[in-house]
Order: structure tokens, then sequence, then C-alpha cells
């Protein structure tokens, strides 16, 4: 319980501190953008137009299905087991920059759906690497600026949709 505890606690001194710099109205607006490139149209996009071009035997295209198969039913798994609050609702005096989607903060689905489509990108396009997982990191980020998730909501996200584009990768192709 004490690392728990010791955790949280960390956590809500990193989320204090990036929301009371002096440079977070710029954050929120940048933020604003990064976080809705992760909000799912990209990844309807990207999968229609691979349905478009191979149909449904392109393998990038069956490595997302199956990803989001069971990513997605996970995320809502745990959001919902653990129901942790998000910072608005567990923070007094505090007021995120925009509304959230949902009542729950852990996982970030964002985060966990990003990292997922960039890792499984990556392995068919090794040298994008570096620019998507600074996408990545900055959906992250951006989801932390706009006051809608604590640090470890992002890391455990990110952790997530890696392991399941890993898995899904892995069931597929080896």
């Amino acid at each position: 319980m004490k690392l728990i505890y010791s955790i949280h606690k960390y956590d809500v001194f990193m989320f204090t501190w990036l929301n009371k710099i002096s440079i977070h109205a710029y954050l929120v607006r940048f933020s604003r953008i990064i976080s809705r490139s992760g909000d799912g149209l990209l990844y309807i996009l990207l999968a229609a137009w691979l349905f478009w071009n191979d149909g449904v035997d392109h393998p990038l295209l069956q490595a997302m299905l199956l990803a989001f198969a069971i990513e997605r039913p996970l995320y809502f798994a745990l959001k919902n087991g653990f129901k942790r609050n998000r910072p608005q609702q567990a923070l007094k005096n505090f007021k995120s920059s925009i509304t959230p989607s949902d009542q729950f903060s852990f996982p970030s689905g964002h985060t966990s759906a990003a990292c997922m489509v960039a890792t499984l990108l990556v392995y068919f396009f090794p040298s994008l690497m570096i620019v998507l997982y600074i996408w990545v990191t900055l959906v992250g980020f951006s989801r932390v600026v706009l006051g809608v998730h604590f640090p470890t909501d992002t890391l455990v996200g990110a952790a997530l949709g890696f392991s399941v584009a890993v898995f899904s990768l892995d069931y597929l192709l080896i």
C-alpha cells in the first residue's frame, strides 16, 4: 500500500507542477491539436486506406483489427475495474482544459491506442520509428497537459498498447 501511495503522491506532484508552469497556456493550445490526432479518426482512415488498396488481406490491417479487438475490451475492463478518478475529480480547485469522454482516467485510452498503432506501423515501416514514438509521447503528454490524465495513466496506456501490438504481431505473423 505504501508503494501505491508513493506512486500516487509522485503522480500528483508531477501533474500539479506541469499544470502550473508559466508556459502552460501555450502547451494547452499545442496539446489540443496533438490530442485530437489520437481521437481515432486517423486509425479509421488508415484502416480504410489499407482496405481500399489490398482488401482485408493486408497484414497491417489484420494486425490492427486483431489489436483493437483485444485492446479496447482490456482498456475498458481496466478503466472500469480501477475506477481511478480523473484529476478534475481527484484534486480540489482544478479544472481540466477539455471535457473528457468518460469518468475514469486509468489507463489512458488515447495513449494506449496511439502506442499500439505506432508499434504496428513501426513493424511494417521501421524507418518511421522515431517520428511515430515521438508522436506517441506527445499524445500522452498532451493528455496530462490538458488535465484529463495523471502521468502514470499515460505510461500504463503506452505499456498496454505496446503489449497488445506485440502480441497481435506475434500471433499473426510468426
